[in-house]
């Protein structure tokens, strides 16, 4: 029996506030001293709670006039569970630091998976889209990894979107890899050519292992999970495999997350590959449209969020990434300027290298908080829903999760209201901008998932924690095996090649200034 299958008791939910959804405006609706009515794990009715108790004399009433109530969050661009740092991989530019994921140790993937689902659910996110790095090896690995990896959210109630990367080219840098391993010391050249055989494989055959799982997952879990589609960049996507992700896409219904412009460099290889943006490419192959999100957008131009405002497009926001790769800050109030749906991510770890959202949202607002006295700015209740419903569309859950509201599922997150008062909250302050700047992890009492309890008092209890935990830390307590020794040296003697080759193929030396990197000037890079 799944999470899913699992019996849904039918209760009230009584709060001093509820924040149940932005209204057309923008602002956060409010019902004080309010309840909601969860019946089958959906919200039935929502109202006075003297009300629904009248009407539903049978019915537990929980939480309380210390509680306020708001929709689940949604991080909507997650990867793997044990962070970079936490595996030795210091921080550095993207291109200098994706290759050195190859020396990080590894746990199997459910208790990956759990790990970074602990730190999401306790911090209130309730949907997650999961980014597999990549499938390798025959296809019977990729079902196994697939069904881990779904099957880990299954078990600690999590809704999650999956999608797996997909590359065809270009898997070391820019160039063509048979160019890079050339560069590369003989030894490191024979270590890493097996595992670039994923580059090989046809993309129709990603396309058919997507149709059976997104055919499954359909009928095993149709409100818990939902199969997209990950092309991974576009200089690691030729043109041809890119239009077949897109029509596979559609012809499912299903959603695309697609990085893009999150480094300079990547802007600059769209202008040298293609004599356009990036964006302007993937129009001219009629690969914009509503079922897509962009991942980052760091280095997007008036002219690129012009051409997304126009499509329905989506753009997922990594702040932390941006920040501590030092790959950018996107331009947010831009998009917020063109009514471009802005979702949150928080990538492989947000500032503090975990999955807390509640921090990302506080970073969010805090960055975006562009000098001037008179221009538009973020506020709390945008911030929230870009964390809410616009990541629950992101994912694919847009239609029955995001906001709580009458026949919804009972996603929801309760904080004390106390705890973010500490000690006090004046009565003038705006419930929304107390919950964004002052509510934290420490203030979270209950998760529900599809009104299924699966945090209380702070702790998950849909599995045993401290067990998941206790068994990640003896794994990597262990010596290192041969295998993870010779990655460690293959690693160090990669890196100082593969960065004089990054150095002798940029297009130039400098570099835009950081704040707002392509919004600067005429739009760099030119």
């Amino acid at each position: 029996m799944g999470f899913a299958d699992t019996p849904c008791p039918d209760f009230i939910l009584s709060a001093a506030h509820i924040l149940t959804g932005a209204d057309p405006s923008g602002a956060m609706q409010v019902i004080d001293k309010g309840a909601l009515l969860v019946r089958g794990g959906i919200v039935r009715a929502i109202g006075p709670l003297p009300d629904l108790c009248r009407d539903n004399p049978e019915i537990e009433v929980r939480g309380g006039q210390d509680m306020v109530a708001m929709p689940g969050l949604a991080n909507s661009h997650h990867h793997f569970g044990l962070t970079p740092l936490m595996m030795g991989v210091p921080f550095a530019p993207l291109e200098l630091w994706l290759p050195q994921f190859r020396k990080m140790r590894q746990v199997n993937l459910r208790l990956d998976t759990l790990y970074s689902a602990i730190e999401m659910l306790e911090s209130g996110t309730t949907t997650v889209q999961h980014i597999n790095s990549g499938l390798s090896g025959p296809v019977e690995n990729w079902d196994r990894a697939t069904e881990e990896i779904i099957s880990a959210y299954g078990e600690i109630g999590m809704r999650n979107g999956y999608c797996f990367m997909i590359r065809d080219q270009n898997i070391l840098s820019y160039e063509d890899d048979a160019k890079v391993l050339a560069a590369l010391p003989e030894e490191v050249r024979e270590w890493l050519a097996p595992s670039l055989q994923a580059a090989q494989t046809p993309t129709r055959a990603y396309m058919d292992f997507f149709s059976r799982q997104h055919r499954a997952w359909s009928e095993r879990e149709p409100d818990m999970v939902r199969m997209n589609l990950a092309p991974a960049n576009l200089h690691w996507c030729s043109d041809d495999s890119l239009q077949m992700i897109f029509a596979t896409a559609r012809a499912h219904g299903a959603s695309i997350h697609m990085h893009l412009l999150e480094t300079e460099r990547q802007a600059r290889y769209a202008k040298a590959r293609f004599k356009c943006s990036a964006v302007e490419h993937l129009n001219q192959l009629g690969c914009l449209g509503p079922e897509l999100t962009l991942g980052h957008g760091n280095w997007m131009s008036r002219d690129d969020l012009d051409r997304l405002s126009d499509c329905g497009c989506m753009i997922c926001h990594n702040a932390s990434s941006g920040l501590r790769l030092g790959s950018g800050i996107a331009p947010v109030n831009e998009m917020q300027k063109r009514n471009i749906p802005v979702a949150l991510g928080i990538d492989q770890s947000n500032i503090c290298d975990d999955r807390d959202m509640t921090i990302e949202m506080k970073l969010v607002w805090a960055l975006h908080r562009e000098t001037g006295m008179w221009n538009d700015r973020l506020e709390a209740s945008r911030v929230l829903t870009m964390a809410t419903e616009h990541g629950a569309k992101s994912v694919g859950f847009g239609k029955i999760t995001g906001r709580l509201e009458v026949g919804r599922q009972a996603d929801i997150v309760l904080m004390s209201k106390s705890e973010i008062g500490r000690p006090v909250l004046d009565p003038r302050t705006p419930i929304a901008d107390a919950v964004l700047h002052r509510g934290s992890r420490s203030a979270i009492r209950q998760v529900y998932v599809g009104g299924r309890l699966v945090v209380d008092n702070g702790r998950v209890t849909t599995i045993d924690r401290d067990a998941v935990l206790a068994e990640i830390a003896d794994i990597l307590s262990a010596p290192m095996t041969e295998a993870e020794r010779k990655a460690d040296r293959m690693v160090a003697a990669m890196m100082p090649a593969l960065e004089a080759f990054h150095r002798a193929h940029s297009p130039d030396d400098g570099y835009a200034p950081y704040r707002y990197n392509a919004m600067n000037d005429a739009d760099r890079p030119g």
